[in-house]
């Protein structure tokens, strides 16, 4: 029996507040495909969705798609439901699900579909329940449906990081795909991360700008040091450590 969704106290995050923005460049560029006319709109629309879900570090050609596109270009499926093919596909289940614990999908998941992070603990163990009991597709599922999801992006709008940019902060909040990579810190210590592999072949020596040496340079000096000799000062001979008695040194008490 799948368990229901666990109640969780939504935090006072940015995305909920509502601010009086002015758009400029620093607002996120709102990929909306309702009223798109040409094809080249479409490709910005579809390239949108898969930085969104992908992000920029997993756009590969492996990862596309193509019978969603054509679907979402032909007007059969939303935008909404390309973005659920996308994170339901088995390239992003493949570097994202398999290779983090629930509780990290659930952050990720919630940032990239959502645009927004995690409120707290409580919020990445009730989804998490959702995934162990229901499985993953039905937890996409459940995002994509949620009155949250429906009243910030609906069936046409790509989704979104809400309300990064923030007049009280200098440089606002930093970008999802740099404050959660794909491994975690687990994963990344099984794999041995970070490594510093040195190439010895590939090593060379740092060559001198000119070839001749400039005035104070210690080559210039090696070999007037390898032609002195060390002097010998009357009465110096060295004593062998073995024969000193050091018992006779010692006075008497």
């Amino acid at each position: 029996m799948a368990l229901p969704l666990l109640n969780y106290t939504p935090a006072s995050q940015n995305a909920r507040v509502a601010g009086y923005e002015i758009a400029g460049d620093e607002q996120p560029v709102i990929f909306d495909a309702e009223n798109i006319m040409s094809g080249v709109e479409m490709k910005e629309v579809i390239w949108a969705a898969y930085r969104q879900v992908f992000s920029e570090h997993q756009i590969l050609k492996s990862n596309r798609q193509k019978m969603l596109e054509s679907q979402l270009c032909d007007g059969r499926i939303s935008v909404r439901q390309f973005i659920r093919g996308l994170a339901t596909s088995d390239p992003f289940l493949r570097r994202n699900f398999q290779t983090n614990s629930n509780y990290r999908f659930v952050d990720m998941c919630v940032q990239r579909l959502l645009g927004r992070d995690t409120y707290n603990k409580q919020e990445s163990i009730a989804w998490s329940i959702v995934i162990a009991t229901k499985g993953v597709n039905a937890f996409i599922d459940q995002l994509l449906e949620s009155d949250e999801y429906l009243a910030n992006f609906g069936d046409s709008i790509v989704p979104y990081q809400r309300r990064r940019s923030l007049p009280q902060r200098e440089m606002g909040e930093m970008p999802f795909n740099l404050k959660t990579p794909r491994y975690g810190a687990y994963h990344r210590g099984q794999l041995g991360f970070p490594q510093i592999v040195w190439d010895i072949s590939k090593m060379r020596r740092i060559k001198p700008q000119t070839s001749t040496a400039m005035k104070g340079c210690p080559d210039q000096f090696i070999g007037m040091a390898r032609a002195l000799t060390a002097a010998v000062r009357p009465g110096s001979i060295k004593t062998v450590p073995e024969s000193i008695d050091y018992m006779a040194m010692v006075p008497r008490r």
